[in-house]
C-alpha cells in the first residue's frame, strides 16, 4: 500500500486538527464559563481560561434548584431504561424483518418507515391523551415506554443484521438444536454490538435531551429532568448563568462518558459498513 505524500498528510493532519478544534471548543467554552461569575460571562473580550466562581455557582445553583441531583439522577434512570427497552425490542423487531419470511412482511416494514415522516409534534396532544389515561403524568416511565420499540431502530438494526449475519449461521444452530430465542440471544446479539452502540449512543442522548415530552408530562420539581429543571432556573426578569452554565456543563458529563465507552464500538460500526460494502 502506497503511501500518501509528505504534503498531502499534512494538509490532511491540518483539515483534522481544525475539525477536531471546532468540535471541541463549543464544550471548553461551556466548562469556562461554569467556572465565571455571572458578570462576566458576557465580558467582552470573553476569558479563554478558567475563573474562581465555580465553588459559587455551585452554591447558587444548590440554592435556586435543590433538587439537582434528584433530576440528574431523573435523567440517568430515563435514558438507561430508554437505551435498554430501545435496544431489546428494536433488535428483536430488526432481527424478525431481517431473518424471517412472513405474510406482507414488507408491507409491514413500508409501513413502519412511513411513520418516520410524521412530525413529532403531531403527537404531542395524544401522546398527553394517553398517558393521562394510563395514569402516568409525572411518572418517569411516560417517558420511555412509549417509545421503546422505534421505527428508527428496527430499520436501522434491520439493515445491519440483514448485511452482518449470514443465514447459514443460523440454520447451522438450528440444525444443532438451538431455540430461536437462544439464536438471537447468543448468535445474533454478539454480531451485531457495533451497530447496537450506535443505536444505543443515539438512543441515549435524544432521551437525555428530550425536553418537549418531559415538560408535557413531568409538573413536580422532584420528577423533572435536567433539560426541564435547569430551564426552571431561567427566570422572568433576573437570571443566574453562572448557576445555568455550571449546571448545563455537569449535565453534559454523563454524555460525555457514554460516548467515550461507545466511541470504540461506534467506530467498529463504520469500519464494518465500509468492508461490507467493498
Amino acid at each position: 500500500m502506497r503511501r500518501r505524500p509528505l504534503p498531502g498528510r499534512l494538509l490532511m493532519y491540518l483539515l483534522l486538527s481544525l475539525v477536531a478544534v471546532v468540535t471541541v471548543f463549543p464544550f471548553y467554552w461551556m466548562f469556562i464559563l461554569a467556572t465565571q461569575a455571572p458578570a462576566e460571562i458576557f465580558r467582552t473580550p470573553p476569558h479563554l481560561w478558567f475563573g474562581r466562581s465555580g465553588a459559587e455557582n455551585y452554591h447558587a445553583l444548590i440554592r435556586a434548584l435543590p433538587t439537582f441531583w434528584r433530576n440528574m439522577w431523573n435523567s440517568i434512570y430515563v435514558a438507561i431504561m430508554a437505551t435498554l427497552t430501545t435496544l431489546f425490542f428494536c433488535s428483536l423487531g430488526g432481527y424478525a424483518f431481517a431473518m424471517y419470511d412472513f405474510k406482507y412482511k414488507n408491507q409491514l416494514f413500508a409501513l413502519m418507515i412511513a411513520t418516520m415522516m410524521i412530525p413529532p409534534l403531531l403527537g404531542i396532544v395524544p401522546y398527553y391523551i394517553m398517558m393521562s389515561w394510563l395514569g402516568w403524568i409525572d411518572k418517569p416511565r411516560a417517558l420511555y415506554v412509549p417509545s421503546m420499540a422505534s421505527a428508527f431502530g428496527i430499520f436501522l438494526l434491520r439493515q445491519y443484521i440483514a448485511a452482518a449475519v449470514p443465514r447459514e449461521l443460523l440454520d447451522a444452530a438450528r440444525i444443532d438444536g438451538c431455540s430461536e430465542f437462544r439464536i438471537y440471544w447468543n448468535i445474533v446479539l454478539p454480531l451485531i454490538r457495533p451497530g447496537l452502540a450506535t443505536l444505543g449512543i443515539v438512543t441515549f442522548v435524544g432521551s437525555w435531551n428530550n425536553f418537549l415530552g418531559a415538560l408535557v408530562v413531568l409538573r413536580s420539581r422532584e420528577a423533572y429532568t435536567l433539560p426541564v429543571a435547569l430551564r426552571s432556573l431561567q427566570g422572568l426578569y433576573t437570571t443566574d448563568w453562572g448557576a445555568i452554565m455550571l449546571g448545563t456543563a455537569l449535565s453534559i458529563l454523563p454524555i460525555l462518558v457514554v460516548f467515550l465507552f461507545a466511541s470504540r464500538r461506534i467506530i467498529a460500526a463504520f469500519a464494518a459498513g465500509a468492508g461490507l460494502k467493498q
